[in-house]
């Protein structure tokens, strides 16, 4: 456990460039302490100290705003940036060096006691906000958009975003942690340039039935006034 928890301050300074020292992250940090808090209270779950499991992480939770069920698996690297209102739920299993941003649920949709919860894959980020709710896989590799909703599995390599989540990129494999999330597709905004570059096509296809129609016009009144003149000689 000590080790796991090594790894986490290591991990906060690859992925935080605002920390300066070990001594900030101990004592700053939520995302660290609620990790503190899971690491003992998943311990004492798996020995069988159930209540005293859960009331360690409910300590966590008033402490950090950060709630993460003792049952819950978490692997290597885990970072969570700021993390109030982080939910993680008991059947929920997370892979090596994740991140989740504040306001993070992995939650279920089933009342019954069967794995109910998210799996996330390795090198998984989860944007502020978002909702990845059932018991589903996040594939390797993947990036979930803020406050996007996932409700269904999405594949390796991919991201998603949107409610409810589709996968606007897939196949493309990430190096490393990538934290760009300003530069996240908008299916909406593509689908409306869409309809608007249809419409201009529209525009000017009538522009020239238009045209057409009044040369074809001239065309006509020109012929009915040679018509008319005939007859007059």
């Amino acid at each position: 456990m000590f080790a796991t928890l090594k790894e986490d301050l290591k991990v906060v300074f690859e992925r935080d460039p605002a920390v300066r020292s070990v001594f900030e992250i101990i004592f700053c940090y939520p995302g660290f302490h609620a990790l503190v808090f899971y690491r003992l209270s998943h311990w004492l779950w798996g020995h069988e100290f159930k209540l005293l499991g859960r009331f360690i992480s409910h300590v966590g939770r008033f402490l950090t705003g950060i709630e993460i069920h003792p049952g819950a698996t978490i692997g290597k690297g885990f970072f969570i940036d700021h993390g109030m209102g982080v939910v993680i739920g008991e059947t929920a299993e997370i892979g090596d060096n994740c991140t989740l941003y504040h306001g993070v649920t992995l939650g279920g949709t089933s009342w019954a006691k069967e794995k109910r919860h998210p799996t996330l894959g390795n090198n998984v980020i989860v944007g502020s906000g978002a909702k990845i709710l059932g018991p589903f896989k996040v594939g390797d590799d993947s990036k979930v958009g803020s406050n996007s909703v996932v409700v269904k599995e999405v594949p390796a390599n991919a991201t998603v975003v949107g409610i409810p989540g589709r996968v606007v990129i897939s196949g493309e494999r990430r190096i490393g942690v990538d934290l760009e999330h300003d530069k996240l597709p908008d299916p909406v905004a593509k689908a409306v340039s869409c309809v608007f570059d249809q419409i201009r096509r529209l525009e000017d296809q009538v522009e020239a039935l238009q045209t057409e129609q009044k040369h074809l016009q001239a065309e006509l009144e020109r012929y009915q006034k040679l018509e008319q003149r005939e007859e007059v000689i």
